[in-house]
């Protein structure tokens, strides 16, 4: 399986492309970024560590070479200016977003190509590469709240003196700020989490809201995550390649699960080597239900204002 990684040269797109070689799963790597010869050096670097990790062919390339990839990985994106508004950052961050699907248009990417989106505000973008680029909306993934579930997993391991991968509980809805926690389904080694002691309600509310506040304080400490989302950007790139028909919070456009349409956010998902196979709309808390549907009307209301703008 070959993939491109555009934004290849960056901080998280260098990080997953690492994430790629040491697990070997897939056969070829490419990275792209606007900056050539930063991608052409992380590219390097990556290759002279390839015979003790997997062979791979890892190399820089452009569009042209990326035609045949498999699955695109799309990290690039802009920073918040100081004093900036979420909303004129979105529409930079679009402005530049709609220039990477153009290329993509023009290489000319294969009909069953999939793409996973990793640039913010991923759910925005997600729906509009969807939109654009003519694909089904089964081959367009965003990382949706992967991330966000990866941290809140390991949070609660942390504090509960857990291994953390028996903790399973899902964070949903939007990669922001109407993201909300799944306690109805939360379990450590499929045993209920939510009655584990110490997992009081205000256990809880603290948990997520460390969670929330992750990103922000990683950037505060070095500058911007990548490890992390790294991990998660394999996981989803490892589902497709092995076809594991793996559930996973990406973020896709809804086709009807929960009532909703029309937009990306993340449900539980199947993922597999077509893409994201089935939404599964498991039970959720009233509250739980609630949150979902509010977080899509926030998705709504900031997608019409980014075609407006």
């Amino acid at each position: 399986m070959k993939v491109s990684i555009i934004g290849g040269g960056g901080r998280v797109g260098s990080n997953a492309a690492f994430a790629l070689q040491c697990a070997g799963l897939v056969s070829e790597i490419q990275l792209l970024d606007a900056n050539a010869d930063l991608a052409e050096g992380e590219a390097l670097d990556l290759r002279h560590g390839s015979s003790v990790s997997a062979d791979q062919r890892i190399y820089a390339g452009d569009y042209a070479r990326a035609r045949d990839s498999d699955v695109f990985v799309i990290t690039a994106g802009l920073r918040r200016k100081p004093d900036e508004s979420r909303l004129d950052l979105i529409n930079r961050n679009v402005a530049l977003f709609t220039g990477i699907l153009d290329s993509l248009r023009a290489a000319g990417l294969r009909r069953d190509a999939l793409v996973l989106v990793v640039s913010n505000p991923v759910d925005i973008l997600t729906q509009l590469a969807a939109a654009q680029l003519g694909l089904p909306w089964s081959q367009v993934l965003g990382l949706g709240t992967m991330l966000d579930t990866a941290r809140f997993r390991s949070l609660l391991a942390q504090e509960l003196a857990l291994a953390p991968t028996q903790v399973r509980a899902l964070i949903l809805g939007e990669h922001g700020d109407s993201m909300f926690p799944v306690w109805s389904s939360a379990t450590w080694a499929g045993l209920p989490l939510a009655k584990h002691p110490g997992c009081t309600p205000a256990f809880q509310a603290q948990i997520f809201e460390r969670t929330k506040g992750s990103g922000a304080e990683v950037i505060r400490r070095k500058g911007g995550a990548g490890w992390a989302v790294a991990l998660t950007i394999a996981e989803i790139v490892h589902a497709i390649a092995l076809d594991r028909r793996q559930v996973l919070p990406v973020s896709t456009v809804q086709q009807g699960a929960y009532g909703l349409r029309g937009v990306a956010l993340s449900v539980p998902t199947v993922v597999g080597r077509a893409g994201a196979l089935a939404h599964v709309p498991v039970e959720l808390w009233p509250k739980e239900l609630q949150a979902l549907q509010a977080s899509a009307r926030a998705l709504q209301d900031t997608f019409a204002q980014v075609q407006r703008a």
